[in-house]
């Protein structure tokens, strides 16, 4: 199953900790990262009062179910050092994968909605969204190119190269 994992950091050595993120993802069993965005820097959501986010989007191929793959992201998170028992909503944090969609599927369980609940309402997503499938579409039938605003611009990191197993990587502070 094809899905798309929203990567975002805003602590320590951002763009290192999103490629760690991404090495470990790749680890996993049932899980292929088969492209990455350019990484954007991004300002915070909600509580503006923190270090500006780097943000991208990483596809995936998984054999994994959507509460299995969403637990294993988790799992990334938290060996990476993130807590969200003690994080603040939309604080700092040092690392943030989320899944926003997972193929055509709309799952509504506790503690998980596909797609992301605000996916439609944030560019940092949509952006990179649309740079790796200009074709994509909702399960709803809405094309995400659409629901970005004609003429916003984020500012894309310079690109490089990576060691990774990606399509697209870039250099972000």
């Amino acid at each position: 199953m094809r899905a798309y994992i929203g990567l975002g950091s805003n602590l320590g050595e951002r763009e290192a900790t999103l490629r760690e993120a991404l090495t470990r993802m790749n680890e996993l069993d049932g899980v292929a990262v088969v492209a990455v965005s350019t990484f954007r820097e991004t300002d915070p959501v909600g509580n503006v009062e923190q270090p500006g986010f780097v943000n991208g989007v990483a596809e995936i191929e998984t054999s994994l179910g959507p509460r299995d793959l969403l637990d294993r992201l988790l799992e990334v998170e938290r060996s990476l050092g993130r807590d969200r028992s003690r994080a603040e909503r939309w604080g700092p944090r040092t690392v943030d994968l989320d899944l926003l969609l997972y193929g055509d599927e709309t799952v509504r369980e506790a503690g998980l909605e596909i797609p992301h609940p605000r996916l439609a309402e944030r560019a940092f997503v949509l952006e990179p969204l649309v740079e790796l499938d200009p074709g994509l579409r909702l399960p709803d039938g809405r094309a995400l190119r659409d629901l970005y605003p004609p003429g916003a611009r984020m500012s894309a990191c310079p690109t490089s190269t990576s060691s990774t197993n990606t399509r697209r990587s870039s250099s972000c502070g």
